[in-house]
């Protein structure tokens, strides 16, 4: 059936019938996609096949390297506990917060090497 016929076809529906029919249409259409889906993929795979690949070597993409993660030096040392240090990244510790708080200055934290 022609679209201009189709159209024809819909202009002498009923409302209800318009109403009634627009679900069978949403399943034939997704039903269709379905099957044109499957049919190109079929279409794909014989042509990679006849060039010498797989489907998966094409669509897959080579897994990724993971990033080397460098250790950043400490940059702040507590004065109180010297085994507790900041690179100065990331959230503050609570000994640095506390000691903020009280009124000392990041800079007295610095490890000067």
């Amino acid at each position: 059936m022609r679209i201009a016929e189709l159209d024809t076809a819909l202009d002498n529906m009923s409302f209800a019938d318009l109403k009634a029919a627009a679900p069978l249409v949403q399943a034939k259409i997704a039903e269709r996609e379905k099957a044109e889906k499957n049919k190109v993929k079929d279409e794909l795979a014989a042509l990679a096949k006849a060039k010498g690949f797989d489907m998966a070597d094409l669509f897959t993409d080579p897994p990724k390297a993971a990033k080397e993660r460098k250790t950043v030096a400490p940059k702040y040392r507590n004065p109180a506990d010297a085994d507790q240090t900041w690179t100065g990244r990331g959230r503050k510790p609570r000994w640095v917060v506390d000691a903020l708080d009280n009124g000392a200055a990041i800079e007295d934290f610095l490890i000067r090497d």
